[in-house]
């Protein structure tokens, strides 16, 4: 079963620095029918001015994702890691026992990211940082950028949860058949998308998100050339 959830649809805020869409509620957006999707608590579409930012703050027991779409973001924690993310790169941040950090655009162009929070199976753990760039190409298959499962620790940044993330280009035209474990939720981050499963099917476009479960595969088939995003992760 696909349940759409148009980009309009979206929760948003503006800061002027911070453009924002909530595909959940977060911060002053509040919809007690999208509180979250199992275990995937937070999908933030964020757009950052250049020379604007994030200023330190903490968290705690959580997995903080970040897909950086285009620009880059520079970051900072008090365990003293350091590093720059840049476009099509992945950076996990594992919260623990808590961590405050900063994160910041410092170029001169806008920097568009999500940012996904997921809750962890394990608590209190030593706080962590990592960032890794996956291919940028288009590809007949999606890559998978983070996981919690072991057999996939030497392909993906680590998570803490029974969740795997997977991302990547597809050309107009591309028909893919994607697995999904327990339930899946879905980014369009750019182009247009028709997806498909046993039960229905909706084209998906730049910005939307979309709910999947009670489905063992989906079909993605690229309208033109995009970019996706899946998050798959147990109830």
């Amino acid at each position: 079963m696909i349940k759409h959830y148009p980009y309009k649809s979206l929760g948003a805020a503006n800061h002027g620095w911070l453009k924002s869409k909530h595909h959940f509620s977060f911060a002053n957006y509040y919809n007690p029918t999208r509180m979250g999707f199992g275990k995937l608590r937070v999908v933030n579409d964020d757009w950052v001015e250049p020379g604007m930012g994030f200023p330190s703050h903490p968290h705690r027991n959580m997995e903080i994702i970040s897909f950086i779409r285009s620009g880059e973001i520079t970051h900072k924690d008090s365990t003293g890691n350091k590093g720059i993310t840049k476009t099509g790169e992945v950076q996990v941040m594992s919260a623990g026992t808590g961590i405050v950090h900063s994160e910041y655009n410092r170029t001169k162009d806008p920097l568009t990211f999500y940012q996904i929070w997921i809750e962890t199976n394990k608590n209190n753990v030593i706080p962590r940082w990592e960032s890794k760039q996956f291919p940028t190409e288009s590809a007949s298959a999606l890559t998978l950028l983070a996981s919690g499962y072991p057999e996939d620790k030497n392909n993906a940044l680590f998570i803490n949860q029974e969740a795997r993330i997977y991302g990547g280009k597809l050309a107009k035209g591309s028909l893919i058949e994607h697995d999904i474990k327990h339930q899946a939720y879905i980014l369009a981050s750019a182009g247009i998308f028709k997806v498909e499963d046993n039960l229905g099917k909706i084209t998906m476009n730049k910005g939307d998100g979309a709910e999947v479960s009670q489905s063992s595969s989906i079909t993605l088939r690229a309208t033109i050339d995009g970019e996706i995003i899946i998050i798959d992760t147990i109830e």
